[in-house]
C-alpha cells in the first residue's frame, strides 16, 4: 500500500487495472495464437458457438438470480431500441448523402446500429459483478430483438439477392434470450433453485470471459479498408449511442450502477453481426471485416476507461 500512496495512485485505480489487464492479455494471447496458427477463425467461431450456446446462458440465468427486479427496469431494453433507431435514421441519411453504393451502404447502416454488449460484457462483469451484468442482459434483450428482426430484415435489402421475409426462428431459438426469459421468471416467482443447480451455473458461466476475449483477439486483423467511413461508422455507433443514454439517464434521474451500466452499453462498439449479416447476405464483406476489426482496438481503448470513470462515481 506504501508503494501507490508514495506515488499518488489511487488504489480504485490499481483495483480496476489488476480486474481488467487479465483481459486485455487473454485478447492479445489469442491474436498471438493466430499469428502463430495455433488458432484460426474456425476455432474462434467455435469458441463463440459454445458461448452463445451454453456458458453465456448459464452466467445470465445465475445474474438474473441475484438481482433485486424492479418494474422501472422495463425501460432498459426500450433505451435500446430507441437508440438503434436514431442511429439507422442518421446513417442512411449520411449514407445516402454519400453516394455509397448499395452493398456498402447496407453494411453501413447494419454496423451503426448494432450494439456490441458481448464486447463490454467482460468489463461490466469486472467492475460491476454479476449484479451490473444481469442489467446489461436486459439491456442486451431490446438490442437483440432488433437485431434479429429489423437488423436482419435491412441486411437482406440491401443484398445483392433481395429478399422479403424475416426469419424469426433465428430470434425464437437464440439460447441467450430463452435464459434471460427462464432467469426472469425464476426470480419475480422466487424459484428454489437447488445448490447442485447453482453451481452448475456458475462453473459454466465462469468461461464466458476468457473464450468471449480469446476469440476476439482470433478475429483481430490490422488491415483496414476505407478507413474514413470506418471512422465515420464508429463515430456515429459510440457517440450517439453515448450522448442518448446520457439523456435518457438524466430524464429518468437513473443514479448509481443502473446508469453506469445504462451508458456502458449505449456506447459500445459496433457488433460481430456486422460481418455474420454481410457473409450471410453478400453485402460489403470486406468493408465489414475492417468495421470489426476496427471497432476491437478502438473499444480496447476507450470502454476500460468509460467503465473506470463511471465506476467509481
Amino acid at each position: 500500500m506504501f508503494f501507490w500512496e508514495f506515488w499518488g495512485i489511487d488504489p480504485n485505480l490499481i483495483d480496476f487495472l489488476n480486474k481488467i489487464i487479465p483481459i486485455i492479455v487473454i485478447f492479445g494471447l489469442g491474436y498471438f495464437l493466430k499469428r502463430i496458427r495455433l488458432f484460426s477463425k474456425n476455432a474462434a467461431d467455435l469458441l463463440l458457438k459454445l458461448v452463445f450456446n451454453i456458458t453465456l446462458p448459464a452466467l445470465t440465468i445465475i445474474s438474473i438470480l441475484k438481482v433485486e427486479l424492479r418494474l422501472e427496469y422495463i425501460f432498459i431494453p426500450l433505451v435500446a431500441v430507441l437508440i438503434m433507431f436514431t442511429t439507422y435514421f442518421l446513417s442512411q441519411f449520411i449514407g445516402k448523402k454519400m453516394k455509397l453504393p448499395g452493398q456498402t451502404l447496407g453494411t453501413f447502416i447494419i454496423s451503426t446500429m448494432i450494439i456490441n454488449t458481448a464486447f463490454v460484457f467482460p468489463f461490466i462483469l469486472s467492475g460491476f459483478g454479476e449484479e451490473g451484468f444481469a442489467i446489461a442482459t436486459i439491456f442486451q434483450f431490446g438490442n437483440g430483438f432488433i437485431i434479429f428482426t429489423f437488423v436482419y430484415y435491412l441486411a437482406m435489402k440491401y443484398s445483392q439477392e433481395s429478399k422479403d421475409k424475416i426469419d424469426f426462428k433465428r430470434f425464437l431459438n437464440l439460447p441467450p434470450i430463452w435464459a434471460l426469459l427462464i432467469g426472469i421468471i425464476m426470480n419475480l416467482f422466487s424459484v428454489p433453485v437447488p445448490r447442485a443447480a447453482t453451481n452448475l451455473l456458475r462453473e459454466l458461466g465462469n468461461p464466458t470471459i476468457p473464450l468471449v476475449m480469446l476469440s476476439l483477439g482470433i478475429y483481430f486483423n490490422f488491415k483496414l479498408k476505407r478507413l474514413p467511413l470506418i471512422l465515420l461508422a464508429n463515430v456515429i455507433r459510440i457517440f450517439t449511442g453515448l450522448i442518448l443514454a446520457l439523456f435518457f439517464a438524466e430524464l429518468l434521474h437513473l443514479e448509481g450502477m443502473v446508469r453506469a451500466v445504462l451508458i456502458i452499453c449505449s456506447a459500445a462498439p459496433i457488433g460481430y453481426n456486422t460481418l455474420v449479416f454481410a457473409t450471410m447476405e453478400k453485402l460489403d464483406k470486406e468493408f465489414a471485416a475492417s468495421l470489426v476489426s476496427s471497432t476491437l482496438i478502438i473499444g480496447l481503448i476507450y470502454v476500460p476507461i468509460l467503465t473506470f470513470m463511471l465506476g467509481i462515481q
